[in-house]
């Protein structure tokens, strides 16, 4: 789905009065849960799945073409945990 789906799906659910207004609330959306997750602070819908920040460590991996050893920096990655509701509504 683009943003552009999204976004007119978004409008017919939300009853927005324009898919300009409905575009903003998304980004708007989008945009805190962003800066939750640049905090370090994890996001949770209740039911639906929750958002958090994992510290990934360095490490030493394998080029599988080559065989070299090759250095992976330490970074930070977001996980996302489905919730039950949201389990069980994909797997109907």
């Amino acid at each position: 789905m683009t943003k552009k789906e999204f976004v007119n799906l978004y409008f017919e659910k939300g009853g927005f009065e324009t898919k300009v207004d409905a575009e903003k609330k998304a980004m708007a959306f989008l945009a805190a849960v962003e800066e939750a997750l640049v905090n370090g602070d994890g996001v949770t819908f209740t039911g639906w799945g929750k958002f958090e920040v994992a510290e990934r460590a360095a490490r030493v991996c394998k080029n599988p073409r080559t065989g070299e050893a090759v250095n992976v920096d330490a970074k930070k990655v977001i996980k996302f945990k489905a919730g039950k509701m949201l389990e069980e509504s994909v797997n109907r």
